[in-house]
């Protein structure tokens, strides 16, 4: 069937593929962003309820190494903090990678269309 297409049509057929994948791509990065981002809030959250002197671990790789309490908090705190700008700045590009490809999908209806339309010329049919 993209045989049949004018190259400019099959073109933006190609472009509304990547977007898609690109869409795709970013809200899976989104969404491990919010699953994590929920996690470390539910971690700091849980802090508040434990003692200053109890002995805490914190994940290194493979090993568990002895941490206080303050430096628990304070880094748990940044990363929340990191996260909650990480899940903000791919939601923006998720709405940004959306209004792209609803763009470029009206510019293919009009063209498979055989308007070219107010879009400029060069279109299917234009000058014809």
């Amino acid at each position: 069937m993209q045989g049949n297409l004018p190259p400019e049509a099959q073109e933006k057929i190609e472009e509304l593929q990547d977007l898609q994948e690109t869409a795709q791509q970013v809200a899976q990065q989104k969404q491990q962003a919010e699953t994590t981002l929920q996690e470390s809030k539910t971690a700091l959250e849980t802090l508040d309820d434990v003692d200053e002197e109890t002995v805490m671990y914190r994940e290194v790789g493979e090993l568990l190494v002895e941490t206080d309490y303050a430096e628990a908090y304070e880094d748990l705190e940044e990363k929340v903090d990191s996260l909650e700008v990480r899940t903000e700045t791919l939601r923006k590009q998720e709405e940004r990678v959306q209004t792209q490809f609803e763009k470029l999908q009206e510019e293919l209806q009009q063209m498979l269309q055989g308007g070219g339309g107010p879009m400029g010329p060069g279109g299917p049919g234009a000058g014809a």
